[in-house]
């Protein structure tokens, strides 16, 4: 799998949102939830769904005459990908410098800063071992 080639674009990724919210959705369905936020023609969305699974970012299940799609890749290692992407371009591999960029430029709530403080605990732990 080439890494390049299966990195989602902004429009893939919106679809992904969908069908991780989802586990599997149709078309119609992922189009009807974009729709929702943007105007989107329904070719437009089929023709990025046919891209996203040739490219083996979701496969298509076509026992059906209604087609299913889902997510090949998960949230979880988009997000890695992505966020690994942004420190060594935007932050010159300083994930401080991201940390503090988010919490300095978005309201963060107790409740999250109760799991950073978390994180920053058990970071601290593993270290002192």
């Amino acid at each position: 799998m080439n890494n390049k080639l299966n990195k989602p674009t902004e429009s893939e990724l919106e679809i992904l949102r969908v069908l991780w919210d989802r586990d599997e959705a149709t078309v119609r369905q992922v189009h009807e939830e974009l729709s929702k936020t943007k105007e989107a023609g329904y070719t437009t969305t089929l023709k990025l769904m046919q891209i996203m699974h040739e490219k083996g970012l979701v496969k298509r299940d076509e026992t059906n005459k209604t087609h299913k799609y889902t997510a090949l890749i998960s949230r979880e290692h988009t997000q890695k990908q992505f966020m690994c992407k942004m420190i060594d371009t935007l932050f010159q591999g300083s994930s401080t410098q991201l940390v503090i960029q988010a919490l300095c430029h978005h309201k963060t709530s107790e409740e999250e800063l109760e799991q950073i403080q978390q994180v920053i605990d058990n970071l601290k732990s593993n270290h002192i071992q």
